[in-house]
């Protein structure tokens, strides 16, 4: 953030983006990653859970596996709702309030989930839980991102971000575990109960960002003493004043993705995020179904769908590290050149059992590792006063796909297509945004040049 308004005689102004850009991240710094990493963590499993539960929910209630279509569309779509709602208004009022109401709100929701008697009204609740579940990605990554050097920031939003992945993968190693002893019920009642322990730890711990803090004219001291804390080292005199921007941000702030030659850029993020979530959302939510009905048992089912979760968050670390190094492009061209090809072999390979859970987990580690990248782009490319703004409309917009993929899907079941041909349609996604990324790549570029604006 640059200094825009002169300051009083002998009053010194403090540029508090470039004080945590110039610092190594520190143990307060650190304390607001965990506190967000662990908030994603628990959404990963909330968001999952309904996936790993529904081979248990069919076998329960009798019914046809292409019924549980509706239910996976209805909490994406109240992903989908709550990321535009709630990312918007939290560029209005704060990261914190909006990241806090939404875990105990999701936290309800998941422990109200077994009084669902049938399909229908399991479809509502988890649609009333995807509304909590949409503010939590967008808010995690903004407030974690705002609190990270520009050098480090995409490594600790992919990083971040992993959390997400690991919780999906937890989600089904405890699901194996929880079910058969205790039912599918108990995988609610645990994906609920945590996170009310949480938002009180985030309640205690967890900061406003300070530069939201100081686009929006909190007086000086508050914004300087939680800079002090966090970076104790630094000198910061009393009665110092904090840089702001010359005008606060008014207006629409979805109209301000598309002012200032960011229409380009943010179409072709939305693309990435609607086509790769056709992908990972169809293969999150049907695979351990698919992978009953072509002859594993109930545990190797929930067990592969575990695998692919493992190789996002390998995906996600990973990637992190290597964007940081050589830039989006070239990371994301071979991230979607190994989704495409991977995610086109699981259907040839069901009875390779070794074989199939290598390509899962290679699947994984693009596609889901692919989506944090897309978040992290979006996080990279938009200035503060639009940056939960972006990264949540990048994430709503995505959950088209992401209801696309399960519903469009449950149909083509419903339909008798082979699993070799489902799983050859899922690929197109990943093919199509290989294209987009050779051919209209501005986006990338932008970002690109504003990384090495900094780094020099």
């Amino acid at each position: 953030m640059q200094a825009t308004m002169p300051a009083a005689a002998g009053q010194p102004v403090v540029d508090v983006g470039a004080l945590i850009d110039r610092n190594p991240i520190g143990k307060r710094q650190w304390l607001i990653l965990i506190l967000c990493g662990i908030c994603m963590v628990l959404d990963g499993f909330d968001v999952q859970s309904i996936g790993y539960v529904a081979p248990a929910i069919l076998q329960d209630w009798g019914i046809d596996k292409a019924a549980m279509g509706p239910v996976f569309g209805a909490g994406l779509f109240g992903l989908l709702i709550g990321s535009l709602v709630l990312s918007v208004v939290a560029d209005k009022i704060g990261r914190r309030p909006v990241l806090i109401g939404s875990t105990f709100f999701f936290a309800i929701s998941m422990l109200v989930t077994p009084l669902a008697s049938n399909v229908w009204e399991l479809a509502l609740i988890r649609f009333i839980t995807g509304l909590g579940l949409g503010a939590i990605m967008p808010n995690a990554m903004a407030l974690c991102g705002e609190y990270s050097p520009q050098r480090r920031r995409v490594f600790v939003m992919m990083m971040i971000s992993a959390g997400f992945t690991i919780g999906a993968m937890l989600g089904g190693v405890l699901a194996a575990a929880l079910i058969p002893a205790f039912g599918w019920e108990s995988v609610f009642y645990v994906g609920g109960t945590i996170p009310l322990v949480i938002g009180v730890m985030m309640l205690l711990w967890l900061p406003e960002s300070v530069q939201f803090q100081a686009l929006q004219g909190v007086p000086d001291e508050r914004i300087l003493s939680v800079v002090r804390r966090m970076l104790p080292h630094e000198d910061i005199p009393q009665g110092a004043r904090v840089a702001r921007p010359a005008h606060k941000p008014s207006g629409v702030p979805v109209a301000k993705l598309f002012s200032d030659g960011r229409k380009a850029g943010t179409f072709t993020i939305w693309a990435f995020s609607i086509l790769n979530m056709i992908g990972l959302y169809f293969l999150s939510n049907w695979l351990p179904t698919l992978a009953r009905s072509s002859g594993l048992d109930l545990q190797q089912a929930v067990l592969l769908g575990t695998t692919l979760q493992a190789g996002g968050t390998v995906g996600t670390l990973l990637m992190g590290t290597l964007i940081d190094r050589y830039g989006f492009k070239p990371v994301l061209l071979g991230c979607f050149t190994v989704a495409a090809l991977s995610v086109a072999a699981i259907g040839h390979l069901a009875s390779a059992m070794t074989l199939l859970f290598v390509v899962v987990f290679l699947a994984g580690f693009a596609v889901i590792g692919g989506q944090p990248a897309i978040n992290a782009l979006a996080a990279s490319y938009y200035p503060t006063e639009l940056r939960t703004t972006g990264v949540g409309w990048s994430l709503g917009v995505g959950r088209i796909g992401s209801v696309i993929g399960p519903v469009v899907g449950g149909q083509l079941i419903a339909l008798n297509w082979s699993q070799a041909s489902l799983f050859h349609a899922v690929a197109v996604p990943s093919l199509a945004i290989l294209a987009i990324l050779l051919f209209g790549f501005q986006v990338t570029r932008s970002v690109q040049r504003d990384r090495d604006h900094v780094a020099h």
